[in-house]
């Protein structure tokens, strides 16, 4: 037998086991598969779980602190003018100073010797009024056995610090989750091309579907702890008696944990895209700054800015900043209804248009080592 009959011969056939080979993954499946894989290392990386709950800790302890410090208050300073007088409970907390007449009353407030007058007024249906200088004392109308009107010296600057507060809450969260979790997509994905572990990924996982389930993975962690972060603020308010200060920002957080599902989708997606571009994990800042800027430009414009009806408007309608804007322009009451869905509608279209861009240049880049790709040469494909 010559070397040429060996070659020339067909080789035999396999032997037939009765089984087929394992059949490949699904895209849905691949995608939960790298999700459940993003989620797993980070619950079992020590620096995650420890940051996580000091933060859940410092959140609920401040949230208690803040509800004793508003419960163990002490007597409320009122000034009552004397025909007043009837309409004040006995045994009330309440640190009274004899007021001559109305105009006195006001002055009293006005100065600051007292948090509240309370005055007669034959116009009321109580036959009383309470005066304030921009918020009635909540401890003193709920002492009183009828609500009475409330008459405010200054109106506006009631709502001032509240409102900073407010303004301060949705800020921080947005930029705390987006930044963590952004940073950490990037952190992965590079973490992945220097190793070269990638590359087994995609030899049995579509491309897309590997930037989906990082994006999915994240998503899932970012709002599980918003929403654990909600729910230790209304535990502990309502534990600690001060369930009121939450009316109100009922709808506005509603709203906020939905456009910032599909605030953080756009922006993980852009992050994975720009980590993509590097090879290495110090030149990460290089493409992904620019998206910090944009998630830290909302932070600092709703802070400043809170007060300016035109800045929250243009913010409630640009993408990036929506899920802080709107939210924000819900709570103080100066959007329509329809306001907020029109915003949805922009906020989820641009979603749509990143995660295409994204995954392109993911697509393009992921495989290329080296020098920094060109966004040119990510997008031309």
């Amino acid at each position: 037998m010559t070397l040429s009959d060996t070659t020339a011969r067909p080789a035999a056939p396999a032997p037939r086991s009765g089984r087929s080979g394992p059949a490949a993954p699904t895209t849905a499946q691949s995608v939960w598969l790298v999700a459940e894989r993003e989620i797993g290392s980070k619950l079992r990386s020590k620096a995650f779980v420890i940051s996580t709950a000091i933060l859940f800790l410092g959140a609920l302890a401040l949230v208690i602190w803040g509800g004793f410090s508003a419960g163990n208050s002490t007597a409320t300073p009122v000034a009552v003018t004397s025909d007043a007088t009837q309409y004040v409970p006995a045994g009330a907390d309440l640190e009274v100073t004899d007021a001559a007449d109305r105009a006195a009353a006001e002055k009293l407030v006005a100065d600051g010797d007292v948090d509240a007058a309370i005055v007669g007024d034959s116009a009321s249906p109580t036959g009383f009024a309470v005066i304030a200088e921009s918020s009635a004392p909540t401890e003193l109308l709920l002492t009183l056995a009828q609500i009475p009107p409330v008459e405010l010296l200054d109106p506006d600057e009631g709502n001032a610090g509240l409102r900073y507060l407010v303004a301060i809450g949705f800020g921080v969260v947005f930029l705390m989750a987006a930044s963590l979790f952004g940073g950490t997509i990037a952190q992965s994905v590079v973490e992945e091309k220097q190793t070269r572990v990638v590359e087994l990924l995609i030899s049995a996982i579509p491309t897309r579907a590997l930037l989906a389930g990082k994006v999915i993975g994240n998503t899932i962690l970012a709002m599980g702890q918003i929403l654990i972060l909600a729910a230790i603020a209304i535990v502990g308010l309502t534990v600690t008696g001060q369930g009121e200060i939450l009316q109100g920002l009922g709808m506005p957080i509603a709203w906020f944990a939905v456009f910032f599902f599909f605030g953080f989708i756009l922006l993980a997606s852009l992050f994975a895209a720009a980590a993509a571009m590097v090879s290495r994990q110090e030149d990460i800042g290089s493409t992904t700054t620019p998206l910090t800027m944009l998630i830290m430009a909302p932070y600092f414009l709703v802070i400043f800015f809170n007060d300016n009806p035109l800045v929250l408007g243009i913010m409630s309608y640009v993408p990036f900043s929506a899920p802080v804007g709107m939210p924000m322009r819900l709570y103080l009451g100066e959007a329509q209804w329809w306001e907020p869905i029109l915003s949805l509608v922009i906020l989820i279209a641009t979603c749509v248009a990143a995660i295409a861009i994204g995954a392109k240049i993911y697509e393009n880049s992921l495989l290329r080592m080296g020098a920094r790709v060109k966004l040119r040469e990510a997008l031309g494909g």
